[in-house]
């Protein structure tokens, strides 16, 4: 049986596939609207949602399978104090696939390792969102015709952004990718996308905070919102919230086939003016999200042999992140892997990937 918590749990041969299928969903949509008659979705969304569930439910309703859902938080038995892993295991045995989102680190990974049917990670706190970047990835190759020899600026929240470390790990594995990582000091990218993907892969980048000077370099630019809902301090966030807001006139050094991308919902780092500019590519990366969906239902309804590569472990104490699954599910392990990076042994929690301190 197999999961989808990372997009890096598929390999570029596989992402390759994916796209391919898509493409051929978009221009045959006939020949899969019974490829999963009799199939149920379960979507579990503990954290709100309009783009990534609604595309979630129409790729299989137009696959012609049907969908179950939680109908939130409070009216289920989270509310109650079920934990992730009964609750994915019980779920189960009403679906073939189950999409979750949630909003601690490593939910996803839990519920994969307890429900007997395939686990797509629909998102899990700050951590990664990878089937966004299955559509920002079929965005990218409809718009630019590759995935090599492109540099991609990333603006925005790069701190807690899940949709930018899971991009960053896609993206990273393409030849001629170089990343501008334009960001407030304060939310820049987590040590662990830092060390264990740009400097370990080598990947050329720069951390800088001016939009502007970065503009004429791009080939990507992937804007991304100041995200309310992950910050602690909200101080830290009013001062934060309007860092980046894309115009028209800021895009007047920008190259002609420039691609814009984000992962929605915005609040106000896009003009809405910029809708209008053929290089906008938001609304058309929402569609694309769709048609990867479908694609990766299909994928993992029809793959059975698939297994995690398997990873030393090592117990240790409770995760120092707050965000993490650790905190909030009980009995789970507390796990650690370990290994070396920049000349040192680090220990980095199984679940969410920070580093043990």
């Amino acid at each position: 049986m197999r999961s989808l918590l990372d997009v890096t749990d598929l390999s570029t041969d596989e992402l390759e596939e994916l796209c391919n299928t898509a493409l051929d969903v978009a221009e045959h949509p006939e020949r899969y609207s019974d490829k999963c008659r009799g199939k149920k979705l379960a979507t579990l969304f503990f954290e709100p949602s309009t783009r990534t569930r609604l595309s979630f439910e129409a790729a299989m309703l137009e696959l012609g399978g049907s969908v179950i859902s939680m109908p939130g938080v409070s009216a289920s038995s989270a509310a109650k104090g079920e934990s992730v892993h009964d609750t994915a295991r019980v779920v189960s045995c009403y679906a073939d696939v189950i999409a979750i989102r949630h909003p601690k680190e490593g939910a996803a990974f839990v519920a994969a390792h307890s429900a007997t049917v395939p686990v797509i990670n629909a998102g899990d706190g700050g951590h990664c969102h990878p089937t966004q970047t299955l559509a920002d990835l079929l965005t990218i190759k409809r718009e630019k015709g590759s995935f090599e020899n492109l540099t991609i600026g990333i603006c925005g929240d790069l701190k807690y952004g899940r949709t930018v470390h899971s991009l960053i790990n896609a993206m990273s594995r393409y030849k001629g990718t170089k990343f501008i990582l334009i960001s407030p000091e304060e939310l820049r990218i987590p040590d662990y996308v830092r060390k264990n993907v740009l400097d370990e892969l080598h990947i050329p980048y720069e951390e800088v905070s001016d939009l502007e000077k970065a503009m004429p370099l791009l080939d990507v630019l992937y804007m991304t919102r100041i995200q309310r809902e992950r910050f602690t301090d909200m101080d830290e966030f009013e001062r934060l919230k309007d860092s980046y807001i894309l115009t028209i006139e800021k895009l007047s050094s920008a190259k002609s086939d420039l691609a814009i991308l984000h992962p929605l919902p915005r609040v106000n780092e896009i003009s809405v003016k910029v809708d209008d500019d053929p290089r906008a590519c938001y609304f058309k990366q929402a569609l694309n999200g769709k048609l990867m969906r479908m694609a990766l239902i299909l994928k993992l309804l029809g793959s059975r042999d698939f297994c995690e590569e398997p990873k030393v472990t090592i117990p240790g104490p409770t995760c120092k992140n707050h965000a993490c699954i650790t905190g909030v599910e009980q009995e789970l392990d507390c796990l650690y892997t370990e290994r070396e990076e920049n000349g040192r042994r680090v220990r980095r929690c199984l679940y969410c990937e920070a580093e043990a301190l």
